[in-house]
C-alpha cells in the first residue's frame, strides 16, 4: 500500500480503530490541540481583516506556526503535518464561504464538545494488512494502530483522519482509486420524491420506501431519561460547582453521545442502501432541488414578533433532517457515474400540486398536508408523494411543455419554478 504523489483522492474508506490506552490518550490531546489551532488561526484572520483589511492564508500562518512550535510544548507535541492540515482546512472553509455556488456559511469557532479529529497527509501514514479482517496503520509519534478491515482500501492512500465519537475511535482514508465513470447502463430513468411521512417514493414503484425507526422504543425512553438527567446535573453544576462538569455529568454526556452515534449510523446505513439501489437500477434519477436550509428554518421569531407553533415546527425540522435529503443528493451525485447512471435535479415548486395524469396544476387538488391527491380537473386520485414522483420523472426526462421534447400531458412550470432557488442566490 504505497503512496504516490500527484493523485487526488476520489473515494473514502472508514474503519473502526482500536488504539491502545496510551495511544488513545495522546490522540485525545492531539484532537484538542487541533481544535485550539483552528480557533487561534480563525481569531487571527478575523482580527487582521477587521482592523487592517488583510486576508491571511495558510502559507503565512504556517511560518508563524513553525516559530510557535519552538515556544509551546503542547503545540510541539502535535505532529507538524496535522497542524498544517488544520490551516489548509481553514483555507477550504473560507473558499467555500466565498463561493456563491456553495451552501457553506462563514467558518465558526469549534467548541470543546465538538468531534475530535486529527488529520494526516498520505505521506505520513503507512497501512499494512495483517489478515483478512485486521490491518494496522502507522501514525507519526504514535506507532502502529490496529483497525478492523471491513472492506479493502482499493487504492492509494492520500490522507487519513483519526476521529472519535460516542461509539469509539475511527480512521478515515481518502483513497485514489483511479476508476473512470462507467458507460451508460441503458436502463429507464425514474423520479424520486423525498418526504417525511414517506422517506422516498420512486415513480416506478407501487409503495414507498420507509426509513426504519433509528431508535427502538427502549432507546427512546433511555435517551429521554438521560437528557433529563443531564439537565439536572448541568443545573446543579452551575449553582453549586461554579459551572464545572463532574464525572457523573461527563458520563451522562458520553452515554447520550453513544445513542446519538448509533442513531446516525442507522440513518446513514439506510441512506447508502437507498442511493446505491437507485443508482444501480436506473439509467438516471430525478430528484427535487430542495432548499433544506430554508425548509428547516426555526419558527421562534423575535422578542417583538414571536413565532407560532414553534415546538411543532421544531419537530418537523427534526423529521426532515432525520431523512437527510442533502446527504441523499450528495451520495447520488458520486454514485450515479460509477454505475452508468445520471443524477438530474429539477425545480421543486409545483410538483406536489400538479396532476400527473392531465397536467393541471391546482393547489386545491392537494388540500392541507394530506396524503391524498385528488385532481379537481380530471378526478385522478393517487398518493400525493407518488403523484409528485411521477411529475419529477417527467420533468427530469425533458418532457415539460416548454422543453425541446414536449409532452402535452405535463403542465408548464410556474414562473416561480424558473427562478433561482434561494440557496443559490448571490449575496
Amino acid at each position: 500500500m504505497e503512496q504516490s504523489s500527484g493523485v487526488k483522492a476520489d473515494a473514502g474508506r472508514r474503519y473502526r480503530a482500536y488504539p491502545a490506552r496510551q495511544q488513545a490518550e495522546r490522540l485525545t490531546g492531539w484532537g484538542h490541540s487541533c481544535r485550539a489551532v483552528w480557533n487561534l488561526a480563525l481569531e487571527q484572520r478575523q482580527y487582521l481583516y477587521r482592523h487592517r483589511g488583510v486576508t491571511l492564508r495558510a502559507i503565512a500562518q504556517g511560518a508563524q506556526l513553525t516559530r510557535a512550535r519552538a515556544e509551546l510544548p503542547w503545540l510541539a507535541d502535535l505532529p507538524a503535518q496535522s497542524a498544517q492540515q488544520v490551516l489548509h482546512q481553514l483555507d477550504r472553509a473560507y473558499d467555500h464561504w466565498w463561493n456563491p455556488q456553495h451552501p457553506a456559511g462563514p467558518p465558526t469557532f469549534k467548541k470543546r464538545s465538538d468531534r475530535l479529529a486529527v488529520t494526516f497527509p498520505g505521506q505520513a501514514v503507512k497501512v499494512r494488512k495483517l489478515n483478512r479482517k485486521w490491518a494496522e496503520v502507522r501514525l507519526p509519534k504514535i506507532g502502529w494502530v490496529r483497525l478492523r478491515l471491513s472492506r479493502p482500501l482499493g487504492g492509494v492512500v492520500r490522507n487519513a483522519t483519526v476521529s472519535h465519537d460516542g461509539l469509539g475511535w475511527h480512521i478515515s482514508f481518502g483513497v485514489a482509486t483511479g476508476t473512470e465513470p462507467a458507460a451508460p447502463n441503458g436502463l429507464p430513468g425514474c423520479g424520486v420524491d423525498f418526504g417525511v411521512a414517506c422517506s422516498a417514493w420512486v415513480s416506478d414503484e407501487p409503495s414507498p420506501r420507509l426509513l426504519p425507526p433509528t431508535l427502538t422504543p427502549g432507546e427512546q425512553r433511555r435517551l429521554l431519561g438521560l437528557e433529563r438527567r443531564k439537565a439536572r446535573q448541568v443545573r446543579w453544576a452551575k449553582r453549586h460547582n461554579r459551572g464545572r462538569y463532574s464525572r457523573r455529568l461527563r458520563r451522562t454526556i458520553a452515554q447520550i453521545a453513544a445513542l446519538r452515534a448509533r442513531q446516525a449510523r442507522r440513518r446513514l446505513d439506510f441512506t447508502h442502501k437507498l442511493t446505491t439501489d437507485l443508482a444501480k437500477s436506473h439509467g438516471w434519477v430525478g430528484i427535487e432541488d430542495l432548499p433544506v436550509k430554508y425548509m428547516t428554518r426555526s419558527a421562534k421569531g423575535t422578542v417583538d414578533a414571536p413565532g407560532r407553533k414553534v415546538r411543532q415546527k421544531a419537530g418537523l425540522n427534526r423529521a426532515i433532517l432525520d431523512n437527510a435529503p442533502y446527504e441523499r443528493r450528495r451520495q447520488l451525485a458520486y454514485k450515479a457515474p460509477s454505475y452508468g447512471s445520471e443524477l438530474r435535479v429539477v425545480p421543486a415548486p409545483g410538483t406536489s400540486q400538479t396532476c400527473s395524469a392531465c397536467g393541471r396544476r391546482d393547489p386545491h387538488s392537494r388540500p392541507g398536508c394530506g396524503r391524498v391527491f385528488a385532481c379537481t380537473a380530471c378526478g385522478h386520485q393517487a398518493h400525493a408523494d407518488h403523484n409528485a414522483a411521477r411529475n419529477i420523472q417527467r420533468i427530469a426526462a425533458g418532457l415539460a411543455v416548454d422543453s425541446t421534447r414536449s409532452h402535452p400531458r405535463v403542465a408548464r412550470p410556474a414562473r416561480s419554478r424558473m427562478r433561482e432557488p434561494p440557496g443559490e442566490r448571490v449575496a
